[in-house]
């Protein structure tokens, strides 16, 4: 469709170049030769794009059959209690995995799986010792996963005990599957203590859920799979009344469907926990088995008494992307449309609210062939039974215009629209290809707000497109970018025999696997389709009604609908951490590369940073580093003079462009080092994942003084900028300050002592980068032997061209410390407000921060240890006075 409309727009501009009387006999020649050209490649282009279709095929009608037994009466019974929310259980939204092995198949299906429904993961190794399972008075985790019963069973005494009690303590239960044993070893294991026998290895075929309604909560009993079922399986026997079997199984080829003894083998059972007093849930095989997901939710749910449950509501929203857009051959024709009118009139009765949005570019408004221009004319008939959104007119790429051209060409779909009265939901946009979404393009983000009035959006590439349970939604200048999902139908998958797989692996992703998966896991889902897929073999509208009748003859699920801002609204309610973004370099991934404006760059990001904390000589250090050629700092802001302070402040929501802008462009992209430098970093809460997230490469440089030291430092900043509360209290009362003094001495009180708590502060940025990344700096050497200092931060960095500071740094007596020496031979120091000379600490406040940083030093010292980094020489010496305490 683009090839054609280019050929148009040349054969039209030659053609006025052909009726100009002034034009010579040579241009003439020569625009009749270019003419010739345009007419064999249109030529070719038609004999390409309609001779070669494959001839339209009868589009698969949806053939999902509900497969179940009469349920019992006692299924009447009320479980919504046994999965309810206990809010006087303080434990954790996590989860224990204990593996058998690293990176073990099941183990690492286990962890996805959790991902995928946002539970946090403690992964250990079975060989290791129980984890710390509390913190204070709370519980770390929700439930304890084995992915081997065994591994349980044979815990040594007090391993066992630990976990039983923590079971009991915080009334959570345990889920494990009970693999199958080497052939090697006895298929068979007995467990008296829990009168339960495992029978391994056996082949079964058939699925059919049990009736146990204290468990069942996403699952809908009586339902039969039919079918051998994947891999070798273990089952269970039980005569006690603490088990209760969740599902049943038949031997593989040994019972007929009509035998009643059939349905006799049980590969998954709940123990209830009336023999130890904690429930279990095993299952007799791993994640590989679809059914045992939907097992493992309301395992999850009921195990941890509703912590780790998601609400049964599942909300569906189907955009129907590119309408109108589409070469000839492949788009929608009246009878196309007719069957989207039909199918969307039967999706009402099954999802509450649904309704296709419609994303359209009027550019391309009865660009088919006569067939498709009448389905087109069609959708303008039906406008008013869809809900309309904008592309752009043209399906372009915003991020390859600037913001006057995307502007404009939305105004161009806004009055197609009204031309032909389409009333647009305009609070809702998409760009083409995701294109400005993700990496963020300011220019679209504003023309939607100025054009339309965009308070939401959408996009599968955010934080990037795989994995896809990984996907979040953000908020940027106001407006909601929601997750969308993919179900494997794109503009180039027009008949079954496109998918892959055929439309056997179009039934295997909906009936158990990726897209079932998608919705099982996720409560709010944005599908894309495509024009093209709801013509030709419609797979489309196969794809959505197959699911829906799956997922009703499956789960208890409540479909639903909301316009785009009611879904938005509703998604940050259940997920409020996801409102702040978390920027990433464009540059890493290539297909976020592909959707950024060729005119940015990545040598615009730094390579270092450093951190923190204030008061332990950042802005010294930050002066040395930027007299080196090939070490280049950022540019100065108007707030915070040298530092940006982007990852710990509202300037974030600023965006990236907004932090790059504060960069040069080096002029040797290759061996220039740019840096910045805020000491507020380092004991920021979001700044290391931030940090982590844009920069995953940057190193990292910390400098640590005496945290005593520091914090008085500090104290006397405060009283030479004429802080009130400084002013009117003694040091001694600053830092003694109880939780009951006044809002601002607790302020000030905090201010002097947490930066000062290294350990708690590294170990957040050791979760994110690693040691070799990391480098620190004694401040008391930074102030004493700045040459040394620089020649080891010149290694760390590897740094092309080394200098030799001893050149370039002298000390002054005046000052007390080491300036610049400036080709006059002059010293050039910091400001005013450095180098000050404060009274001596007195004696109470020195032996109170002693005893304040006692147990912080001593795990600072274990922390450095760990990765056999150097102790600061006043660590060393604190150290020191705590084996020989002071008198």
């Amino acid at each position: 469709m683009l090839l054609r409309r280019e050929m148009f727009r040349c054969y039209n501009s030659v053609t006025r170049l052909l009726s100009c009387k002034r034009c010579s006999l040579l241009r003439s020649l020569v625009l009749i030769f270019a003419l010739s050209i345009v007419s064999s490649l249109f030529f070719l282009y038609r004999v390409m794009d309609t001779g070669l279709h494959v001839p339209r095929a009868n589009p698969p009608v949806p053939h999902i059959r509900c497969d179940s037994q009469p349920y019992s009466s006692n299924l009447n019974v009320d479980v919504s209690s046994h999965h309810r929310l206990d809010d006087r259980l303080r434990v954790a939204h996590r989860a224990l995995l204990i593996t058998e092995v690293p990176n073990s198949k099941n183990g690492q299906r286990i962890r996805y799986f959790l991902n995928a429904l946002r539970i946090e993961v403690k992964f250990e190794i079975k060989s290791k010792a129980i984890p710390t399972l509390t913190n204070k008075k709370s519980g770390r985790f929700a439930v304890i996963i084995f992915e081997n019963y065994n591994t349980y069973l044979d815990l040594d005494t007090w391993s066992r005990q630990l976990v039983d009690k923590y079971c009991h303590d915080y009334r959570i239960g345990i889920l494990s599957f009970v693999r199958p044993v080497d052939e090697s070893t006895d298929s068979f294991r007995h467990v008296d203590n829990y009168h339960i026998s495992f029978h391994y290895n056996l082949a079964l075929m058939d699925f059919r859920i049990g009736e146990a309604t204290t468990l069942w909560r996403i699952m809908k009993p009586g339902s039969i799979w039919k079918g051998a079922l994947p891999d070798t399986w273990t089952i269970f026997k039980s005569n006690h009344s603490t088990y209760q079997p969740l599902a049943f199984s038949r031997i593989l080829g040994r019972f007929s469907d009509a035998d009643p003894k059939s349905y006799s083998y049980v590969p998954a059972i709940f123990d209830e926990g009336r023999i130890d007093g904690i429930p279990k849930v095993l299952l007799g095989s791993d994640l590989n088995f679809w059914l045992n997901s939907i097992v493992m939710m309301d395992a999850l749910s009921y195990l941890s008494s509703g912590r780790l449950g998601l609400p049964l509501d599942r909300y569906i929203q189907v955009d129907v992307d590119d309408i109108f857009v589409g070469k000839e051959g492949i788009r929608m024709k009246v009878s196309d449309v007719e069957a989207l009118v039909a199918a969307q009139e039967r999706l009402e009765k099954e999802i509450d609210g649904f309704q296709f949005n419609l994303g359209y570019s009027g550019g391309f408004f009865l660009f088919g062939t006569d067939e498709e221009d009448d389905g087109d004319r069609k959708l303008i008939e039906y406008r008013h039974k869809f809900r309309w959104f904008s592309h752009m007119f043209r399906h372009e790429q915003p991020h390859k215009f600037p913001k006057e051209y995307i502007e404009s060409a939305m105004k161009l779909n806004k009055q197609f629209a009204e031309e032909n009265g389409i009333q647009v939901y305009g609070q809702y946009a998409v760009a083409p290809h995701h294109s400005g979404v993700y990496p963020v393009y300011e220019p679209l983000y504003s023309s939607w707000k100025e054009v339309w009035g965009v308070k939401t959006t959408s996009t599968e590439e955010y934080p990037k497109l795989l994995p896809s349970w990984k996907r979040r939604g953000f908020i940027h200048k106001g407006i909601m970018v929601l997750p969308r999902q993919t179900c494997g139908l794109f503009t180039t998958t027009v008949y079954s025999s496109d998918f892959r797989g055929g439309l056997a692996g179009l039934d295997s992703s909906i009936q158990g696997g990726e897209i079932f998966q998608t919705v099982l896991t996720t409560p709010i889902n944005i599908f894309m389709t495509h024009l093209s897929n709801y013509g030709n073999d419609r797979l489309a509208l196969y794809m959505l009604e197959s699911l829906v009748k799956f997922v009703k003859c499956w789960t208890n699920f409540k479909l639903l609908s909301l316009p785009p801002v009611e879904l938005g609204l509703k998604y940050f309610e259940m997920y409020p951490a996801d409102k702040d973004p978390i920027w990433t370099n464009p540059c890493d991934y290539n297909r976020h590369l592909s959707i950024w404006p060729e005119n940015k760059t990545c040598d615009k990001l730094p390579s270092f940073i450093v951190v923190g904390p204030q008061k332990t000589g950042t802005t010294a250090l930050y002066s040395f580093l930027s007299q080196h050629p090939d070490i280049v700092s950022n540019l100065p802001t108007p707030k915070h003079f040298e530092e940006i302070q982007f990852f710990n402040t509202n300037n974030y929501y600023l965006g990236l462009d907004w932090y790059m802008d504060f960069f040069p462009q080096p002029d040797k992209p290759n061996t220039t080092l740019l840096f910045e430098k805020s000491a507020n970093y380092f004991e920021s809460d979001l700044a290391p994942k931030r940090v982590a997230a844009l920069l995953p490469r940057a190193k990292i440089i910390v400098i640590l003084m005496n945290p005593a030291k520091r914090a008085y430092s500090w104290y006397q900043h405060m009283r030479n900028h004429n802080d009130p509360t400084a002013l009117n209290h003694t040091f001694y009362e600053v830092v003694s300050a109880s939780d009951m003094a006044s809002q601002n001495l607790r302020a000030l009180h905090n201010r002097c002592l947490t930066p000062g708590l290294y350990a708690q502060h590294l170990v957040r940025w050791l979760d994110f980068f690693p040691a070799k990344q990391i480098h620190l700096v004694d401040s008391d050497e930074l102030r004493n032997d700045p040459v040394n200092v620089m020649h080891l931060i010149q290694k760390f960095l590897h740094v092309q061209n080394y200098m030799d500071y001893s050149q370039h740094l002298r000390y002054d007596p005046a000052k007390g410390f080491f300036c610049q020496v400036l080709s006059n031979k002059q010293n050039k120091c910091l400001g005013k407000s450095k180098g000050h000379k404060y009274p001596s600490m007195d004696h109470r406040s020195e032996q109170h921060l002693h005893s304040f940083y006692r147990k912080h030093n001593i795990n600072l010292s274990k922390l450095l240890s760990s990765f056999e980094t150097q102790l600061p020489e006043w660590l060393t010496t604190e150290l020191k006075d705590i084996e020989t305490p002071k008198t």
